[in-house]
């Protein structure tokens, strides 16, 4: 048996552009670069960084969503067949950042319950009914739910919902896409709670997929920081933001708004991304980094191990 619940390698995934008449086809915007990393079973793996950077690109790759250009995935020492919806399915599931709009209006919730149970496992209607009794009962809600319709839910009820029916499939990972950021902040907190005891309850694998960058701190063991479809750095989740070697990682961390700490700009040269239809030669955060030189501009920084478990793709990292 595996101690890796995911395992990928040189995963990578560009969207190809319309071909213009009498030219060569351009190479199109390559969302996702090249990269690979293990998720061991039962870890959290925080995925951060600002909007464009391929976090839902990657996520949706995961879940079968999207095919990759290149590479391969690996959920629990077996590669799923990429024609086989279901063969995903039953590895991983996806938890929507909207839980209204994840749900379809038109549909029971039991309804929505028995989907994945019918045509994952095929089970028979008492047996259904039994399975979804006890999952209703590990997220916290009552069976009475069951013949109501979505919108007749509030959002933290809706997105216990989402979360019941990923765990429906009885996958070994779910990828929990932005799962708190449209909750109030109490209900945030109801939901990680929820999916804390859930993560023990079911040996469950997380990714978790977030803005928040104090979120991700809290429940992650584990922090993948991307930036314009590379990995920049990866390592504890402590060690990421307390000391972190990247610059960009830095800039996140300082970004983030602290009680008691003044609002100032970080300091950076640029605000913008890079432009994915002409991409810059060697690191992509060269044009905003204080710390850039001809080198930075010249080659692109392979991610190298910089401490205990943490590694950074930067030719001039932060030291302590």
């Amino acid at each position: 048996m595996s101690d890796l619940a995911l395992k990928v390698t040189d995963l990578s995934k560009t969207f190809p552009l319309a071909k213009p008449l009498f030219r060569a086809a351009p190479p199109g915007v390559r969302a996702v670069r090249p990269m690979s990393f293990d998720v061991p079973k039962g870890e959290t793996l925080g995925i951060v960084g600002e909007s464009g950077c391929g976090k839902s690109t990657l996520a949706r790759m995961l879940v079968g969503l999207l095919t990759p250009t290149t590479g391969h995935i690996q959920i629990a020492g077996a590669k799923p067949d990429l024609g086989d919806p279901a063969a995903f399915g039953k590895l991983i599931q996806y938890v929507f950042q909207d839980p209204i709009s994840s749900l379809n209006p038109r549909k029971t919730i039991r309804q929505i319950m028995e989907a994945p149970l019918r045509q994952l496992y095929g089970m028979a209607r008492a047996e259904r009914d039994t399975r979804i009794a006890q999952i209703f009962d590990s997220v916290n809600l009552r069976e009475e739910f069951l013949d109501r319709y979505p919108h007749e839910f509030s959002g933290g009820q809706a997105q216990r919902i989402g979360i019941a029916r990923a765990l429906a499939a009885a996958p070994e990972i779910i990828v929990l896409d932005e799962p708190v950021s449209a909750l109030d902040v109490s209900v945030q907190a109801q939901v990680l709670n929820l999916l804390a005891d859930l993560r023990r309850e079911f040996g469950l694998t997380y990714l978790f997929i977030s803005h928040d960058l104090a979120v991700v701190e809290a429940v992650s063991d584990r922090v993948v920081v991307l930036y314009f479809g590379a990995v920049v750095e990866i390592g504890r989740a402590e060690t990421i933001f307390n000391a972190p070697k990247h610059p960009y990682t830095k800039l996140l961390a300082d970004s983030a708004p602290v009680v008691g700490r003044p609002l100032t700009a970080p300091e950076q040269k640029g605000t913008e991304l890079p432009d994915p239809l002409n991409p810059p030669p060697g690191c992509a955060f060269a044009g905003r980094c204080p710390r850039a030189t001809d080198i930075c501009r010249r080659d692109d920084p392979a991610l190298t191990l910089m401490g205990d478990d943490q590694f950074a793709a930067c030719h001039h990292p932060i030291e302590d």
